[in-house]
């Protein structure tokens, strides 16, 4: 293994001289995983580096096919756009600067160059992740959560039927600096009249979770598609829903989702503005005909990309997570283990310290993963030897 490990460096000149051809998203079709837990809880805060013995024992659980990929090749325009981002940063600056891990940018770019060259290798020998990388998994365990790409059926302009609003920027919100809450602007209509209306939706909850989402897809009556993407925020704090609704006691901790939220508020239409109003942050959009995208302004890819808090986890940087998956009926851990290539590519308002948030793609499989998947895992950052 060591003679077929170094015949990836005789090769590296070749490797990167040869154009990749970026393939198109796969739908969302993880794999059960081996369903066995891979990593015990993490003992210690901060970073601590796995052995290499543990990550070849992990590395051989790793399959393509889990996170949609025919091959490990296919990640190859996701490292390029990871690359592309980080070649903004200053190379020796601190990308990590922890108590017990310090990598700079350039670091990150060489493990993402390693990464490029072990990819047409990955398939068969799994292992050389273990090999050619360093696993620094960051403690406690880091809580996962998931999010996807709703679609909304919606109009260009308002109607009986559709008559929700998704607005863009207005251009008085000024960074950093608080703006209308939603009560004020779908309740007291602050918005009204400045032709700020991308599209008008039906749903008003689905319009909800789209702002929970970030983007989503927007299906018109002529049959047409387009993607609405995130393009600012309100500056106001973000409030999960589902905490509201378990400290009024309307909805038990253990049995909050999305869809036990949809499933409520549906059953209870009395008291769905003062619910979705306890949560006074505020998403604008934008539309586009490609999408979705991430904090990188780069192409999201399903079971692969990672919202993180960039504070912890830098964007651009190469990951291995292990997360339990809930099941067919939305039972968290029972849908076996998921043990993947992540790439930090993205952020989230509500996604602060130690945690992540997977992408899980678009249509029925994607929501449902997404809106059960709350739970906590491993999660490392692979750093080149």
């Amino acid at each position: 293994m060591k003679r077929l490990f170094a015949l990836f460096f005789g090769v590296w000149t070749a490797f990167l001289l040869c154009s990749c051809a970026s393939s198109p998203l796969q739908p969302y079709q993880y794999g059960p995983g081996s369903g066995a837990t891979v990593f015990p809880p993490a003992v210690h805060s901060g970073w601590e580096e796995l052995p290499t013995n543990e990550a070849v024992r992990a590395a051989a659980l790793l399959s393509p096919q889990a996170q949609g990929l025919q091959s490990w090749h296919e990640l190859a325009p996701s490292l390029a756009h990871c690359r592309s981002y980080i070649a903004r940063m200053p190379p020796h600056q601190a990308a990590v600067n922890a108590a017990n891990l310090h990598v700079t940018w350039s670091e990150l770019d060489n493990s993402l160059a390693r990464l490029e060259v072990l990819l047409p290798y990955l398939d068969r020998h799994p292992e050389l992740l273990a090999e050619g990388f360093r696993w620094y998994r960051r403690g406690p365990d880091t809580g996962f959560t998931g999010y996807y790409e709703p679609t909304l059926a919606a109009g260009p302009v308002k109607t009986e039927r559709f008559n929700y609003p998704l607005y863009k920027v207005p251009p008085d919100v000024r960074k950093g600096q608080s703006y209308h809450s939603r009560s004020e602007i779908d309740e007291k209509g602050v918005l009204q009249g400045r032709r700020l209306e991308l599209a008008w939706v039906e749903d008003r909850i689905g319009a909800y979770f789209l702002h929970v989402q970030g983007s989503g897809r927007l299906l018109f009556p002529d049959g047409s598609v387009k993607h609405v993407l995130y393009a600012g925020k309100n500056n106001r704090a973000y409030l999960s829903l589902g905490r509201i609704m378990e400290k009024k006691g309307l909805l038990p901790a253990e049995e909050i989702s999305m869809q036990s939220i949809r499933e409520y508020l549906e059953r209870n239409p009395d008291q769905i503005s003062a619910l979705l109003n306890e949560n006074p942050s505020y998403v604008f959009f934008r539309l586009a005909d490609e999408g979705p995208v991430g904090a990188m302004n780069a192409p999201l890819r399903p079971a692969v990309s990672l919202a993180v808090d960039s504070d912890v986890i830098p964007l651009g940087a190469v990951c291995l997570f292990s997360v339990p998956m809930p099941d067919k009926n939305g039972i968290q851990g029972k849908g076996g283990q998921l043990t993947g290539i992540g790439l930090a590519q993205d952020r989230g308002g509500a996604i602060r310290g130690n945690r992540a948030d997977l992408f899980c793609g678009a249509g029925h499989r994607a929501e449902h993963v997404a809106g059960h998947l709350d739970t906590e895992g491993a999660l490392f950052l692979l750093i080149a030897r």
